[in-house]
């Protein structure tokens, strides 16, 4: 079964952290695509024994506000 997740990946310091926002799971790497493969891994093995939970659909937008 292959299932597409909603992730957001941020640069903190010197790593990139890859956050799932359907589960809640994070990785890091150097670089975006370790970061990215690394969360592939860490969400694979955490429904190794479990049910996988079917993402919603997700809109991602940015808002200014004058502070």
């Amino acid at each position: 079964m292959s299932i597409k997740y909603n992730v957001i990946v941020q640069k903190e310091e010197n790593w990139y952290v890859a956050k799932c926002i359907d589960n809640s799971i994070a990785s890091q790497g150097k670089s975006i695509e370790e970061a990215l493969n690394n969360l592939k891994e860490a969400i694979e093995l955490y429904y190794q024994d479990e049910k996988p939970i079917m993402p919603k659909q997700v809109l991602v937008t940015t808002v200014e506000v004058t502070i």
